[in-house]
């Protein structure tokens, strides 16, 4: 299975992107070959300028998109799975995260593909893997969970897969070193699995 990575941590020195390196090997130890857009190091530009919100807002696929936006449409029609590595920040994926797909769901590409422009593939797999200081259950009773899995699943994933799953990977902060350090390497081999047996 050929897999788009989209990673997004400021730090490299993250729990974040230990789950990132797990989940790359996990893919190569299963026989996926993988791409990675890593929009911290990449310095992925997310603000959308007035002539790409122009562009949306009139449901007018003609203008051209810019060429790092193209680059990264042409890298998830190039997949059959997709996988979102991020860390929750305020129930919400960062800004960087939430700012490409402000970009890449472009109209004509994510949306409006009768209107000509670039389609988006209905990929076989979506997987969104978020990393929380919190535990899962302490989301769950927030409300908070299901807020992301309708956010992240219903709404920017809803049918562009077939199949689609958020995985919480919670209970890492780090003011809580004795859980912390319980719950790490569970999460990591939790997430070397799903890799190694994505689209299975």
């Amino acid at each position: 299975m050929q897999v788009h990575v989209v990673h997004a941590h400021p730090s490299e020195h993250s729990f974040t992107a230990q789950v990132r390196d797990e989940l790359l090997r996990g893919l190569a130890d299963g026989g996926h070959t993988a791409t990675v857009s890593d929009l911290y190091r990449m310095g992925f530009a997310t603000d959308m300028t007035e002539a790409e919100y122009l562009r949306d807002a009139h449901y007018d696929a003609t203008p051209p998109l810019a060429p790092d936006v193209v680059a990264e449409q042409r890298r998830i029609n190039a997949a059959d799975a997709l996988v979102l590595v991020y860390p929750v920040f305020w129930t919400e994926a960062p800004a960087k995260l939430v700012g490409w797909f402000d970009r890449i769901w472009s109209y004509g590409f994510a949306y409006g593909q009768e209107a000509g422009g670039f389609p988006m593939k209905t990929l076989d797999r979506a997987l969104v893997i978020a990393v929380a200081g919190h535990t899962e259950a302490e989301l769950v009773e927030q409300g908070r969970l299901q807020a992301m899995r309708t956010v992240m699943l219903d709404d920017r994933i809803n049918d562009r897969a077939r199949s689609k799953d958020l995985v919480l990977l919670g209970g890492t902060s780090r003011d809580d070193p004795e859980r912390r350090e319980a719950n790490r390497p569970i999460h990591l081999r939790r997430v070397y699995e799903l890799a190694v047996g994505l689209g299975r």
